[in-house]
């Protein structure tokens, strides 16, 4: 991809909360893929203009989609995701900015059949293989997952499930017809373990009430320095694949 192809390209990213950043391994793409992420704490800070921009990143965080009363800042993220839809531009959902692009298009989002954190393996359906998201990406490939929510199965006819794992069945899906609103359940823009070390340190409540033996801290930084090479490979052309969704 050469540099005048994207360089202009800005895309916009909405954080939840503050320890849940966009995550080193995302953040190191900037230079190389040649975009300017411009990074909004949402729960916060007001958006910008969305209009100034190409795309649209949703990270994850605590709130589940249902839960505005709780985070009142949800309600007005869900106004400006519609607006955003609207303009018929690209949106990636990552985590809690899948299952939001989910209940935006009209799917149930609930509590998963288990808690999903660690590392496991995802596997392409027919249609992931064909997307273009997945281009050269190998499957299975290594999942990073932080998340007890998921998207109730069966999905709207209008949407193309890509991926799943034995822990979720809507790893990733996109909409039939807009190959660029993409949402995946994972957390893989954030596996690296510095990343890591600080969502243990700042989510420990919430991994306190996990089943007991459910995942250890050590083992859980132990698999992030085991699969980090894989992920950052995957990572890197799963993202240089939505770029190019971009420009086109």
């Amino acid at each position: 991809m050469g540099k005048a192809a994207a360089i202009n390209k800005k895309i916009l990213v909405l954080q939840h909360v503050d320890w849940e950043r966009p995550g080193r391994l995302l953040l190191e793409l900037e230079e190389i893929l040649f975009v300017d992420f411009h990074i909004v704490e949402i729960w916060k800070d007001p958006a910008p203009d969305i209009t100034d921009f190409d795309a649209l990143v949703l990270l994850g965080g605590p709130p589940n989609v249902g839960e505005e009363n709780k985070f009142p800042f949800l309600r007005e993220e869900k106004r400006l995701l519609q607006a955003w839809l609207t303009l018929n531009r690209p949106c990636l959902g990552f985590c809690l900015g899948h299952q939001l692009l989910a209940d935006a298009f009209k799917a149930v989002v609930s509590p998963n059949f288990t808690t999903s954190v660690g590392f496991i393996e995802g596997h392409l359906t027919h249609e992931g293989r064909a997307h273009p998201l997945f281009k050269n990406i190998d499957s299975p490939f290594s999942l990073f997952k932080w998340h007890s929510q998921a998207i109730d199965t069966p999905i709207p006819r209008n949407f193309d499930l890509l991926a799943t794992s034995s822990e979720c069945m809507v790893e990733a899906f996109s909409i039939k017809g807009r190959p660029d609103i993409i949402g995946l359940q994972c957390d893989n823009h954030a596996a690296h373990p510095d990343d890591i070390t600080e969502w243990i340190k700042n989510d420990q409540d919430w991994l306190n009430q996990l089943p007991a033996g459910k995942i250890s801290s050590s083992v859980l930084l132990q698999q992030a320095e085991k699969h980090l090479e894989e992920i950052e490979r995957t990572f890197t052309g799963l993202m240089q694949n939505y770029i190019s969704l971009i420009i086109k």
